[in-house]
């Protein structure tokens, strides 16, 4: 991998998770009665998303291991 697709697979990955996570939650607390109870669970998906992100830019900012040359 270059060193240019590892962020863009990292910002991919951390807005596909993103919504998969936020749009039901904020479907959910939208259109149900005991949706409002979910926005007890808002700062818990932030902190998670954070959290992910933070993890992401580590692995996109690591650099590629160093390639030995073959034993024979």
């Amino acid at each position: 991998m270059t060193s240019r697709t590892r962020p863009i697979l990292a910002v991919a990955a951390w807005c596909l998770v993103a919504v998969a996570l936020v749009l039901p939650l904020v479907w959910l607390i939208n259109n149900r009665d005991w949706g409002v109870g979910l926005i007890l669970l808002a700062p818990l998906l932030v902190y998670g998303l954070m959290r992910l992100g933070r993890s992401l830019e580590s692995w996109a900012r690591a650099s590629a291991p160093p390639k030995h040359p073959q034993r024979r």
